[in-house]
């Protein structure tokens, strides 16, 4: 049976897929930031236009040069614009990611009292999870590259419990429960096995 919530196809694998119970910096460094993501031209062009707070919160490893922040322009029907801009790897990392492992681009809207997502992504936002022809799916061939968080003894959640604050964001509060029942509906309620 297939599940369509805000316009996104629901891939079920996502309810069943092993992940780490939650993001601790302390453990991988960003890892699964440092190979940059793709922007949407509008999240490009919002973090272009606020460069100037941003820079405040680039540390010695990042370039400042926000001409060396964002790859060439190409065409994805899994954008809203139907374009993307990958961001630069600067330094062996992404241009966004400072030396200790955090987010410029998070650490910039946290620091000012804003949503901690404001500038980012929605690619970031959403990790493990992507949006794949127009599926909301697990970005399984990018969690395959992690030291830490693709390693089964730390697997203990699953990439849907995992995400919950992630989901809500990208769906609304109405779409994260639409997505629980459909998961109920699909697991046989919500005591969840993890597939390894």
């Amino acid at each position: 049976m297939e599940k369509v919530i805000k316009g996104l196809k629901i891939d079920p694998l996502i309810f069943t897929f092993p992940f780490v119970p939650g993001c601790n910096i302390g453990l991988c460094s960003g890892e699964c930031c440092w190979y940059g993501v793709y922007t949407d031209l509008k999240e490009r062009d919002f973090i272009l236009e606020n460069k100037e707070i941003i820079k405040q919160y680039m540390d010695e490893t990042q370039t400042k040069d926000e001409t060396k922040w964002f790859e060439e322009v190409e065409e994805d029907a899994d954008f809203e614009s139907g374009y993307c801009a990958g961001t630069q790897i600067y330094n062996h990392k992404c241009v966004f990611l400072d030396n200790n492992g955090y987010c410029s681009l998070q650490k910039a809207a946290m620091d000012r009292g804003e949503h901690k997502w404001k500038y980012k992504p929605i690619y970031c936002v959403i990790f493990p999870l992507t949006i794949y022809n127009g599926t909301l799916t697990v970005d399984d061939e990018h969690i395959a590259r992690l030291h830490y968080c693709s390693k089964s003894r730390h697997q203990t959640s699953t990439v849907f419990d995992a995400t919950k604050d992630e989901l809500i964001y990208l769906l609304g509060e109405d779409g994260y429960n639409e997505l629980l029942e459909y998961r109920n509906q699909i697991i046989g309620g919500n005591k969840v096995e993890v597939t390894k």
